[in-house]
């Protein structure tokens, strides 16, 4: 047996915007993970500055030493030279989403799409971990940048048919949200609503079965999570969770696990 650097194969059989390889490809996945690493370096400067309370300003005070800190791109203070998040731990996370994203979808049109996507999670989570906030300055416009990025495949393969499933599904999971928020009032944000969107976008790209997966999912991973959480004692029945990175999470589980959009 010839041994090679992509444990896949072609799934020629499935139907939609691209036969996806199944399994993973590890050239592919190590170039995600080296892309990861400098976008989780611009992505820790976007954490540090927004991981503040709704309608506060964006923070530019050093955490270490109080000095202003500034620029989209700062990494460290330049003071004392503090680090303005958990040293590595963005690059590392990033690097980890983008390697796993590009493995299954390397060489994919949508690939950009994933990849954009993952990456803005990762900002996203981390803030609505921090302070229980998704911000509209991050959601708002990641639509028309994902609907574009979606687009390119979809005009240049002749799948307008799956562009429009993915905007019909960004509503649906969307307006499934916004019910859920309505019926229960402080489980679910209108931040969380806003970020179902996005996520509908990209599962729908990928067909219905995937979009069902991925709300499914998120509802499960923050089940399990919070289970472990409460046997734990590190939260009570009435605690607050951020459900941002789990609705992420479960999005992302389904994308991997898909063969390729309904057609």
């Amino acid at each position: 047996m010839a041994l090679n650097s992509s444990f896949t194969r072609e799934d020629v059989s499935c139907p939609g915007p691209r036969a996806y390889r199944e399994g993973m490809n590890l050239g592919w996945a190590a170039a995600g993970a080296m892309v990861g690493v400098p976008t989780g370096t611009v992505l820790r400067s976007v954490i540090f500055q927004m991981s503040v309370p709704s309608g506060s300003p964006d923070r530019t005070a050093c955490p270490h030493c109080g000095t202003t800190v500034t620029g989209w791109r700062a990494i460290r203070c330049g003071h004392c030279r503090g680090h303005l998040a958990v040293p590595v731990l963005p690059e590392l996370v990033t690097a980890a989403v983008l390697a796993l994203l590009f493995g299954r979808f390397g060489g994919a049109p949508d690939l950009l799409a994933f990849g954009f996507l993952g990456a803005l999670g990762v900002a996203l989570s981390a803030i609505d971990i921090a302070v229980h906030r998704l911000p509209d300055r991050l959601t708002l416009p990641a639509y028309p940048v994902l609907v574009a990025l979606l687009a390119v495949p979809a005009v240049t393969g002749h799948h307008g048919g799956a562009l429009a499933r993915a905007l019909l599904a960004g509503v649906a999971l969307a307006v499934g949200y916004l019910l859920l928020a309505v019926l229960r009032p402080g489980q679910l944000g209108l931040g969380d609503v806003k970020l179902a969107g996005l996520a509908g976008l990209a599962l729908g790209w990928l067909g219905w079965p995937t979009l069902v997966l991925g709300a499914a999912l998120g509802f499960v991973l923050c089940a399990v999570v919070s289970l472990a959480l409460l046997a734990a004692r590190r939260i009570s029945l009435h605690s607050a969770i951020c459900f941002g990175p789990f609705l992420l999470g479960g999005a992302m589980l389904a994308m991997l696990a898909s063969g390729g959009g309904g057609g």
